[in-house]
């Protein structure tokens, strides 16, 4: 009579507020990390001119966020939060990683991989690394390369080590370049190696695709980078490959963790530049090679998605598809990103793109799907990407260490759907972080805090500009959504609360009770 009054009592209680793990359904989680995808640049999200069916097929089942956000609007410092679950201005050295810089994550500081891997996860990232590799004077690329993705809690890594604009085109695998010949070392450079290097200056008219501003060192596959480079050429990867690797590399480490509780990270390069896509992909969107990478992106979202399907995982998986920032056209490359977009507008309806705390730098496509646990629904709480290290932890039933995840947040009720659950009150938005510049939303308010005076890519229909902005800009985002009516002078009171709220958080070095 207990016993079965005891289980009346429990199959009343709302399943709401009892995790997962209570149930023995604790989830795998894929993260799929696009690089440089807008807010407008995908359909679910109102884009016409470019389809995105795989991605709109998470998004119908599954939550579509509408204030989904990175906490960056550039590459390395986004990763580097998402994977500390620590705002990356509160830590030198988180800018753009250069191509010989060293890991900006400290080992021992705990990430999302090794508190997953702690828990019985098996863990893995393959793709766009860009958090440095290796320890100073520069990574040792002929041997074992470390400190890298293992000593943050990765089982496995198949890497881009930097960014495919940067040099080296090789792949990294568990801390050796792949397919290297050790008859042909690899060097890796902050100058020319000899004066007779070819670059992109030197050889202008050898390049396949011609460069517009920097990006114009080191040659591979007609193609000029920044940074220098010699030797090596057996493991020199096509750009036109890139996306098949991932998929091909994802597919396999899936089939081979099947039985286990898994983490994967997939951080796609595209659509950033140099936008190489697959040749056949080449065309098929109508706005040029950037519209074209975003195609194949969504390929790649569908790849997995099917090999879920197949391996009988899409039920015991939740996967998250979001971005590091917002867009950019030209971004250093002739690809005619701008004259062919026609009518698209990269970062729908928002105000700036990447490198701007503007919303379009960091509001971005958000949907999170686990299929046949998450209600198909559209969600209008903020999230962020810094949040998913606390969310996957409290899914996962394993509590945060102490001192980790300082900014994370545990929303994992919204990424499930669960009614009446709340995403995070208020979110600082940073750009490359050298500069002092932010954007800080709390609830329907937005302010912009330009130390710098300046603001970069605030118009994506233009070229890029670095142009002179007020010190400070308020905005309320439930009327204003492009961030075009400045409210400092009008609404005195929220802006003095706002600017109060956003020092005391870069003040205090956490914002997670």
């Amino acid at each position: 009579m207990i016993r079965c009054t005891l289980w009346r009592t429990l199959c009343a209680l709302p399943l709401l507020i009892l995790p997962a793990t209570v149930f023995g359904a604790r989830p795998n989680f894929i993260v799929i990390m696009a690089d440089d995808i807008g807010f407008g640049d995908v359909s679910a999200y109102g884009s016409k001119a470019l389809r995105t069916p795989n991605i709109d097929r998470l998004a119908a089942e599954g939550v579509r966020f509408t204030s989904g956000y990175c906490s960056a609007s550039t590459c390395t410092p986004t990763r580097y939060s998402f994977l500390t679950g620590e705002y990356a201005f509160r830590r030198n050295g988180t800018g753009i990683a250069p191509p010989n810089g060293q890991l900006v994550v400290p080992v021992g500081v705990p990430t999302i991989a090794s508190v997953l891997k702690s828990s019985g996860y098996r863990t893995g990232v393959i793709g766009k690394w860009h958090l440095g590799l290796g320890q100073p004077p520069a990574p040792d690329w002929n041997g074992e390369i470390k400190p890298g993705p293992r000593e943050l809690g990765f089982d496995y890594s198949f890497l881009l080590p930097t960014t495919n604009d940067r040099v080296p085109q090789v792949f990294v695998e568990n801390g050796r370049v792949a397919g290297l010949d050790p008859k042909d070392p690899l060097w890796v450079g902050d100058k020319a190696p000899s004066p007779d290097h070819p670059t992109g200056v030197s050889h202008r008219h050898t390049l396949k695709m011609d460069w517009s501003h920097g990006h114009n060192q080191t040659i591979h596959n007609g193609i000029s980078r920044i940074g220098f480079y010699t030797g090596g050429q057996a493991a020199r990867f096509r750009d036109e490959d890139l996306a098949d690797r991932w998929v091909e590399k994802t597919v396999a480490w899936l089939a081979a963790e099947r039985d286990r509780p898994f983490f994967l990270f997939l951080a796609s390069h595209d659509p950033h530049v140099p936008r190489a896509p697959h040749e056949r992909f080449v065309g098929k969107s109508g706005l040029g090679p950037r519209g074209d990478a975003i195609l194949q992106f969504d390929w790649c979202v569908g790849e997995v998605n099917a090999a879920l399907d197949r391996l009988g995982l899409a039920e015991k998986t939740l996967v998250v598809v979001c971005s590091d920032n917002g867009p950019v056209m030209d971004d250093g490359y002739v690809d005619f990103a701008l004259e062919k977009r026609g009518d698209h507008r990269a970062a729908g309806p928002l105000r700036g793109g990447k490198y701007s705390v503007f919303e379009g730098g960091t509001r971005t496509p958000f949907i999170a799907r686990w299929k046949g646990q998450v209600a198909p629904r559209v969600s209008d709480e903020i999230v962020c990407t810094i949040d998913l290290a606390a969310s996957f932890a409290a899914l996962a039933g394993e509590p945060v260490p102490a001192q980790g995840f300082p900014d994370s947040f545990d929303v994992s009720g919204v990424l499930l759907g669960r009614p009446g659950a709340k995403g995070r009150a208020s979110l600082v938005q940073q750009d490359n972080g050298q500069a002092g510049n932010f954007g800080y939303r709390s609830g329907q308010w937005k302010l912009v805090r330009h130390d710098s005076g300046r603001a970069y890519n605030q118009r994506v229909e233009e070229p890029l500009r670095n142009t002179p902005v007020p010190p400070f800009q308020l905005f309320d985002l439930a009327q204003d959504i492009g961030e075009s009516r400045d409210l400092t002078v009008a609404r005195p009171e929220v802006f003095e609360r706002m600017k109060s709220e956003l020092s005391a958080i870069i003040a205090a070095g956490r914002s997670r009770p």
